[in-house]
């Protein structure tokens, strides 16, 4: 059965690599405004807007949507949209805790399953001017809530409670047992 991730995202592929060394990527290009107030139901319900477009032009495969959301007290950051929008949320974030949320749906011939993971993150208070070189590296603007923990610099003191996977955009610790249930021969 050829698996099919649908997602751009460089650090899904990295992950998913991990658990399968082949599959192939295609991206959905699906439009993710979507009015949800839960973080968990709107991760979830982009995860399968994503598989169900890819799923739909190559039926028979298996398809793994994923999207992460990042949440603090109570509102999704999504990705900013300049340096003033990622100022503004990762000074938010800093110095508190908010939580990671990765919805993942996956489709083949058999059904879908769909399930999330969340993951807390706390940050340091880093200077504005870390912030601000943080900002300028053009690290923050292709990820939600600005930030890609891998790559934060040592001032933000990073410390994360849960799937430090999520965290990166792709739950591994629960996909494998996923895996595990719709491919007969999946191994990892």
């Amino acid at each position: 059965m050829e698996i099919i991730l649908a997602s751009a995202s460089p650090r899904r592929r990295e992950l998913l690599n991990t658990l399968v060394p082949d599959f192939e990527v295609i991206v959905s290009d699906v439009d993710e405004n979507i009015k949800e107030n839960d973080p968990a139901e709107l991760a979830m319900k982009l995860a399968r807007k994503k598989a169900r477009a890819v799923y739909k032009e190559h039926p028979g495969s298996l398809v793994i949507g994923a999207d992460t959301v990042v949440c603090h007290d109570g509102k999704v950051f999504g990705k900013p949209k300049d340096e003033k929008e990622a100022f503004k949320v990762l000074g938010l974030l800093c110095g508190s805790t908010h939580q990671v949320i990765t919805g993942v749906c996956l489709i083949s011939e058999d059904g879908e399953d769909l399930f999330y993971e969340s993951s807390d993150v706390r940050f340091g208070e880093p200077s504005e001017a870390e912030l601000k070189a943080y900002i300028a590296s053009g690290d923050p603007f292709d990820k939600a809530g600005g930030y890609g923990i891998q790559n934060l610099p040592e001032s933000f003191h990073p410390t994360v409670t849960g799937s430090l996977n999520n965290v990166i955009g792709l739950p591994t610790e629960k996909l494998k047992k996923y895996l595990k249930i719709n491919t007969k021969n999946f191994s990892a």
